[in-house]
């Protein structure tokens, strides 16, 4: 179903049938587990997984020349649930382990017009493994300082072992590690005294079929 909007993009809704199960998403491993603790005091996060597929449609063309490609996520927060509605695909540039978006005022046009809160972003690693560099640290830290529940998907369809993740900074030594951070560009991280991780599974979001989405692909 095609839908028109006061902004320039292209815009697509979906809808799955309602007598779909909504269901945790799961994927801890023991790297890089979940806490208990912070899931307690964080907002639900539904996402549909029919909206990743069509990230990773959106995003072949790049994958196919090892270019990652990057989008954004946006929810309504109804009940204490934010709900992912919306996926802005911006104009960006691209390299086989990096992605920059361009234009932000774009995004912000769209969320502000639709009073959606940036609940985090997606993006491909099109020949790398799962996992988050640091680069996409530092890009979830800018996102998770504004929105705590904010989440990093990464789909990396050439990784055998596990072809998506949904990831966060963890809250105290993450955060605290990125921020005083002031490295650019691939580089190490110290690792957390206390042995936690850096960044582990997100343990409040949850696959909801029923979700209607939109896409808006600033690229075209």
């Amino acid at each position: 179903m095609v839908t028109h909007s006061p902004s320039p993009a292209i815009s697509c809704t979906l809808n799955a049938p309602h007598a779909a199960q909504i269901s945790h998403i799961a994927g801890a491993d023991s790297k890089h587990e979940w806490s208990e603790s912070t899931s307690r005091v964080l907002k639900d996060v539904h996402i549909s997984a029919e909206l990743m597929e069509v990230f990773l449609q959106l995003a072949r063309e790049n994958t196919d020349k090892d270019l990652e490609t990057c989008g954004v996520l946006a929810a309504i927060l109804k009940d204490e649930i934010f709900y992912t509605t919306t996926l802005i695909v911006p104009k960006q540039e691209s390299t086989s382990g990096s992605c920059q978006a361009l234009n932000e005022e774009e995004i912000f046009s769209i969320q502000n017009e639709r009073s959606l809160f940036p609940v985090g972003w997606i993006h491909t690693h099109p020949s790398q493994r799962c996992f988050m560099s640091s680069i996409d640290l530092h890009t979830q830290y800018s996102y998770q300082v504004m929105v705590p529940e904010a989440i990093a998907i990464v789909m990396a369809p050439t990784d055998k072992t596990r072809s998506y993740g949904v990831f966060r900074l963890s809250d105290s030594e993450g955060m605290s590690i990125v921020r005083e951070c002031r490295e650019q560009g691939f580089h190490p991280h110290e690792e957390p005294i206390n042995g936690s991780p850096l960044y582990e599974h997100c343990s409040h979001v949850y696959m909801n079929p029923n979700l209607r989405f939109e896409i808006f692909d600033l690229r075209c």
